[in-house]
């Protein structure tokens, strides 16, 4: 079942359990589970039990030094821990796939809003050919999940990313992912804060990764546990990423839009010099130099956007080609 720009029902959603539970091809020790945790003392025992009783043994915590026990429980509920040499959930998500020698990541955050008995939904895509997996959160939330605030920059962020970067993946911020250790290795990710959810779907954009999103539940985050984003400051600077990436993604946009706001700003300024001129006879010569060159440069930059795109688009096509080469090389070579 896909869902492509279409919010998943509550029907829908129960179906494509049915599903699941029917279909279980990938084994649980070929599944890594993996963790990022940073203070989560009050909810990763719970975690790690709840995908221990779904059967998936091999989980991972990359923890970020925290200060309040995390690592010792964790490690008494019979998770593999270990301690993040850098700073940042993007630097202990790429640190960890050095060590995974499975072929399969469930990636989870440790908070205990996520639900375990999702494990099997998330990872069915993987074994009908898909090689990365996004939990919508939106399919079925608990009505105090998320805050108004961070629900509207959520959506907002939806959209930014379907504007810019031209794809539905309906929730770019949700942690529960599920990826090939393959796929993982062909991005190219350099995020180290809360940023790498964002990174990652951007790279799944710009490598032609085929992804699914598949329906969830996402629940309240328990009392005793503190949330270690900040809405504004963290919200900003995944907007900010979304556009930043857009150079290598969607030069067209990033270029464009840069191009059309110098365009307009100079013509705003040449219908200024132009009316001073008509009403009271001043002339601003610097103005009227200053106005032509921002139109100017303004044009070069949407001039450059377009044959950035044009190379982008060669390179993702000679991209495909060689990578089906190398699918027709490994058909045969089995």
């Amino acid at each position: 079942m896909e869902h492509d720009g279409v919010r998943a029902t509550a029907l829908e959603r129960e179906a494509f359990l049915s599903m699941s539970d029917r279909t279980r091809d990938i084994a649980a020790d070929d599944v890594c589970i993996l963790v990022p945790t940073l203070n989560e003392a009050a909810t990763i025992g719970d975690v790690i039990d709840g995908f221990r009783e779904q059967g998936y043994s091999n989980v991972v915590i990359v923890d970020g030094d925290s200060d309040d026990g995390t690592r010792s429980i964790a490690s008494d509920h019979g998770a593999e821990v270990f301690t993040q040499t850098g700073d940042g959930k993007g630097q202990a998500v790429r640190e960890a796939l050095e060590y995974v020698t499975v072929p399969y990541v469930l990636m989870v955050d440790g908070d205990g809003t996520y639900d375990p008995a999702d494990a099997d939904r998330m990872l069915e895509p993987l074994s009908r050919g898909y090689d990365h997996v996004i939990g919508n959160r939106f399919a079925d939330m608990d009505d105090d999940a998320m805050a108004a605030l961070n629900g509207f920059g959520n959506r907002l962020i939806n959209r930014s990313f379907r504007l810019i970067h031209g794809a539905e993946y309906e929730d770019i911020l949700s942690g529960y992912r599920a990826f090939t250790t393959d796929s993982f290795e062909r991005l190219s990710l350099d995020a180290d804060g809360f940023t790498i959810e964002t990174e990652l779907a951007v790279e799944c954009v710009k490598h032609g990764i085929d992804t699914a999103v598949v329906p969830i539940s996402y629940r309240a985050r328990p009392e005793a546990s503190e949330t270690n984003l900040n809405p504004l400051r963290d919200g900003g600077t995944i907007v900010l990423t979304l556009y930043s990436l857009a150079k290598t993604n969607n030069p067209l946009f990033y270029f464009g839009s840069f191009g059309a706001a110098s365009i307009v700003s100079g013509g705003v300024v040449a219908t200024y010099v132009l009316w001073e001129w008509i009403q009271y006879g001043i002339g601003h010569e610097i103005l009227a130099l200053v106005s032509a060159a921002a139109v100017l440069l303004g044009v070069q930059l949407v001039m450059f956007g377009v044959l950035s795109d044009m190379l982008v688009t060669l390179h993702r096509e000679q991209r495909r080609r060689l990578e089906q080469i190398t699918r027709d090389e490994r058909g045969r070579d089995d």
